[in-house]
């Protein structure tokens, strides 16, 4: 169990007030995100059919959960991960046309999840999808669009304060860009996590870049699956959180995989099997937009505005009874 106890954590809004300000967070960023980005909001699945290929791998190691349905024979079914891939299609079925976009509010499972203040077996995201142009699939689109984000939250930043002035948590003014080569170069002996930690503290807001592929050391910055994200064009918005010391992502995103990336990725990640699976055909073939998208958490986004603790302090899970305990009685009080 990796849990962080903050010193003299007290919580400046009780049970019922925090839950009215999860609705209130909620019902406003979707809003003001779904304006700013222009994405319609649209109803998504919270399982897929595992030969459709469409759920989310992650890191290749985590297992979805599964089960049989009774009008579906012996066909399995997956709770989905993410909605990476099935956004993407979404776009296509729906005719989204260039800069058009949707966001959806995405429940998953993530039973192999390591428990602790930030990670849950219960995910909430918006997950949100934009279509682009094939000569937009660059550096410029990708930051550009991570400004757009982080003003959203900035401005959410705003909204909080005037609501729940006592339990702001206040944000930097801007978001910097980094790799995770400079990250290496500038931190060789770090790990990943302690170069995250360190390039958040130092500069508030972050966006780490090109995610997946190895660096010069032969290793990789982080696991990214090799079939939805672009490797050198995605990565992950975090900021540095002072009630715990440590840093805070808060989304993870990219420019989609085109048919060369995907084949490239594919083939470092010895999973070449994919293509012959209905998604990453059509992708292979063209028949879906060009596309930017990903995730954004929401349960961490209250927990970042809301200044708390714990992420079962905004969102109903299940944790170990010695979580419980521990956070109980230094007055982080779980859902």
């Amino acid at each position: 169990m990796h849990l962080i106890i903050p010193d003299s954590y007290e919580s400046k809004l009780s049970v019922r007030e925090t839950e009215e300000a999860i609705r209130y967070i909620r019902e406003t960023f979707q809003n003001e995100f779904g304006k700013e980005m222009n994405l319609s909001r649209l109803s998504a699945p919270m399982f897929v059919e595992k030969k459709t290929g469409l759920n989310d791998n992650l890191n290749g190691i985590e297992k979805p959960v599964s089960f049989t349905m009774a009008d579906m024979g012996d066909e399995q079914i997956e709770i989905v991960h993410s909605l990476a891939k099935w956004k993407r299609v979404a776009l296509k079925r729906y005719g989204f046309g260039l800069h058009e976009g949707l966001y959806t509010n995405m429940n998953a499972i993530r039973k192999d999840e390591d428990l602790d203040n930030y990670h849950s077996a219960y995910v909430d995201q918006w997950d949100w999808e934009k279509v682009i142009s094939k000569d937009e699939r660059n550096l410029d689109t990708l930051q550009s669009t991570v400004k757009e984000i982080f003003k959203v939250i900035k401005h959410m930043e705003h909204e909080v304060w005037y609501k729940y002035p006592q339990s702001v948590h206040h944000l930097p003014d801007e978001i910097h860009f980094i790799t995770t080569q400079e990250l290496e170069d500038r931190y060789p002996d770090l790990s990943p996590d302690e170069r995250e930690n360190e390039i958040a503290k130092e500069l508030g807001a972050v966006f780490v870049m090109k995610i997946g592929g190895a660096l010069k050391s032969g290793e990789r910055h982080d696991g990214r699956a090799p079939d939805y994200d672009d490797w050198d064009l995605n990565g992950d918005i975090i900021f540095w959180y002072e009630p715990l010391n440590r840093k805070l992502e808060v989304s993870s995103m990219g420019i989609r995989v085109d048919a060369e990336s995907l084949k490239r990725q594919l083939k470092i990640a010895g999973a070449e099997d994919r293509l012959n699976l209905p998604y990453h055909q059509i992708v292979l073939n063209e028949e879906v937009p060009f596309t930017i998208g990903g995730g954004i958490g929401q349960s961490r986004l209250c927990m970042l505005l809301l200044g708390k603790a714990h992420v079962g302090e905004v969102q109903a899970s299940i944790w170990p009874d010695e979580m419980i305990d521990k956070c109980e009685s230094n007055g982080i009080h779980l859902l």
